[in-house]
């Protein structure tokens, strides 16, 4: 089977957790019929959700699927995501319910109501106008962590315009390469943002990307700064513009119009490590329906009584999503918060659980390990009693990690729904239903209702029970990318090519288990390919991070002579654990692995190492460790969080390599 594409998996499945009755008891999903519904006609099922919105003109069409895969859903009807997001719970007396509890890094704070959120938004709003922002112009936002940044997407959207907001930790090159590409217009920007008791400077960035390339004209008429840190900034004269200065001037009163459906929202650029940057292009009434539907079931929210925390940065999918929009649509009240969850002290997310009675909390799995590698005893020094229920996102999450999540910050009765989706999904597509579903650590579960996928070899078969394949989804579905920005031929050829025009590929590798439960088996890329056997690298670091010393692993396939690929393993001991040390890791968690998995997944070696990279939203940047291990020139850096980090491992990698030479 492995000649097709199959990808050997050695599933080590362990307890289970039932949903608790009192959860069941008051959940928004209880009847598994739901499925079997959603099941029956999806695009019934999803008009049903659609209808749940304010449309100015309501649709009379669901899908139109006649050139696929380009996709358009509810077409003929007319909303407005803004009003969506703030206007209707206004108008429905919900104006003085709480929005967002901003905490800055340094510690200040600042509570925004419906009311006032849709008051500042109208304002911007009516400043974007001043700068002759209208429908279908692109805005550029380089932000931090603050609720202007909401406020700058939620006022775009109010004007029909599309939004791209780019990660305040991209590089001036990055920067202006996504600029250039979607031809904005304004850039919305801050002069800095403050990450880990430091100033991160954002204008100077903006001032570099429109510098680079003399002689070039780029396409930027001004650049609005919102004062956050009060570092010293370049002012040019004509095009720059102080946010506070402006926005006094503007009228408080904004109607919202309605466009269609298929009006573009926001283009998010996939951070590429080589050539041009893909613009995921995502439009109005079909990415608002899928991220308030699952935002609202497989979060079980209750917007009267939650407060709901996503970690993420806005300046990511999963910020744009369960941040900003899903949240908002739902009339949510959130926690935004600026910084990292390290500063001044390991204790500040559970603080900020404990001061806003934080009852739904959604983060990644990379946070939650470097949360375990420092001891539950900095969670145990906070009141976390708040919590009902707890979210993963980003990445598989190890069995390990899942029972240390729900033990320690869940206090064992919190239920888990580990979250997978992408950027060019839009929403979140596979999950567990809390009030549903039977809990299993490190499996992602089943397909949201309405979303059908399939675990298929090279050829597009379907594989069987435990065996391992690829990851495709088999129908559309309403958050999808419509395209990628400008270049409609490469959305085909990334996304639609391997099984056909009918078949989204996902790149992640994955199995179904005997109970018809998903596992994620990392991205193909990162399958290895060890003497004609298929290994996942998701596999073999959760293995590692199995043994009771090692706090993280990240795991890698370098070139190897004899093997084709081989196993290297960089891996993060637990600062408290005595058993083992830098010195017996390598053997030790050799034979732990082989134990685990068997002979062929033993690395080749394993590296002990401080830090793993990760950008600012904790991905682990495997491409570097790679570079590392095949003893290349360490690739760029810009996107993270550390860059110091590549150097200590290239050091550490050197030293170990010529030692054993």
């Amino acid at each position: 089977m492995s000649d097709h594409g199959v990808i050997e998996s050695h599933p080590t499945e362990g307890e289970t957790f039932p949903p608790n009755p009192e959860f069941v008891a008051q959940a928004n999903v209880s009847d598994p019929a739901v499925y079997w519904k959603a099941a029956e006609n999806p695009e019934a099922f999803w008009a049903e959700q659609a209808r749940e919105l304010h449309w100015t003109k309501p649709f009379t069409q669901d899908l139109d699927w006649s050139n696929p895969p380009f996709a358009t859903w509810f077409a003929d009807g007319e909303l407005n995501v803004s009003y969506n997001c703030l206007d209707r719970h206004v108008i429905a007396g919900n104006g003085d319910r709480v929005a967002i509890h901003f905490e800055g890094e340094p510690g200040d704070r600042t509570s925004y109501t419906y009311a006032e959120l849709l008051h500042e938004v109208k304002r911007a709003a009516n400043l974007l106008t001043s700068l002759g922002v209208t429908r279908g112009d692109r805005v550029a936002i380089y932000m931090p962590m603050i609720p202007e940044t909401a406020i700058a997407m939620l006022a775009t959207a109010r004007l029909g315009a599309t939004h791209s907001v780019v990660f305040g930790g991209f590089s001036a090159e990055s920067l202006r390469s996504r600029i250039d590409d979607a031809e904005a217009k304004l850039v919305i920007t801050a002069d800095g943002g403050w990450r880990k008791g430091r100033v991160s400077s954002l204008k100077p960035t903006v001032d570099a990307a429109l510098e680079l390339h003399p002689g070039e004209a780029h396409s930027v008429e001004h650049v609005l700064v919102v004062r956050r840190t009060e570092n010293e900034i370049a002012f040019h004269e004509g095009r720059d513009l102080w946010w506070h200065e402006e926005i006094v001037r503007m009228d408080a009163e904004h109607t919202a119009e309605g466009f269609p459906a298929e009006n573009p929202l926001f283009i998010l650029y996939t951070s590429g490590t080589t050539g041009k940057p893909k613009g995921i292009l995502h439009t109005s009434g079909g990415y608002l329906t899928q991220v308030s539907y699952t935002h609202k079931n497989l979060f079980d929210l209750k917007p009267e009584s939650d407060v709901y925390w996503c970690t993420a940065d806005v300046g990511w999918i999963t910020g744009h999503s369960y941040v900003v929009y899903g949240p908002l649509a739902n009339g949510a009240t959130q926690v935004m918060y600026e910084g990292t969850p390290d500063t001044p002290d390991w204790g500040r997310w559970w603080e900020i659980i404990e001061r806003y009675g934080v009852t739904i909390f959604y983060t990644a799995p990379t946070a939650i390990r470097a949360c375990m590698k420092v001891g539950r005893q900095e969670v145990e020094k906070y009141d976390l009693s708040s919590l009902r229920l707890l979210g993963s996102v980003g990445e598989p999450i190890n069995p390990e990690a899942w029972i240390w999540y729900r033990d320690v910050v869940g206090s064992g009765r919190c239920p888990i729904v580990d979250t997978w989706w992408q950027t060019e999904t839009g929403a979140i597509m596979i999950s567990a239903l809390p009030g549903l579903t039977r809990l299993k650590p490190g499996s992602a579960q089943v397909p949201v209702p309405g979303i059908t996928v399939s675990v298929v070899d090279d050829q597009g078969n379907r594989v069987d029970r435990t065996q391992g394949g690829l990851l495709t989804i088999q129908r559309p579905w309403p958050s999808m990318a419509r395209t990628i920005w400008g270049d409609p031929e490469r959305f085909v050829d990334t996304y639609w090519s391997t099984h056909g025009v009918n078949s989204y590929f996902a790149g992640d590798g994955a199995r179904v288990d005997d109970d018809g439960d998903l596992w994620l088996l990392g991205r193909v890329d990162d399958v290895m390919n060890i003497s004609g056997h298929r290994l996942s690298t998701a596999e073999i670091e959760s293995a590692l991070v199995d043994h009771t010393s090692v706090a993280e692993a990240a795991v890698v396939g370098a070139h190897d002579d004899t093997t084709g690929q081989a196993v290297v393993a960089f891996v993060i001991l637990k600062s408290q654990q005595t058993e083992v040390t830098p010195e017996s890791a390598e053997d030790v968690l050799k034979k732990h692995v082989a134990g685990h998995i068997g002979a062929i997944a033993r690395p080749r070696q394993i590296f002990v190492v401080p830090e793993l990279p990760k950008t600012r939203s904790g991905k682990i940047m495997r491409r570097l460790l790679k570079d590392a291990a095949e003893g290349r020139e360490i690739g760029d850096v810009t996107t993270l969080a550390d860059t110091v980090v590549m150097s200590t491992i290239s050091e550490r990698v050197r030293a170990e390599l010529s030692s054993k030479a």
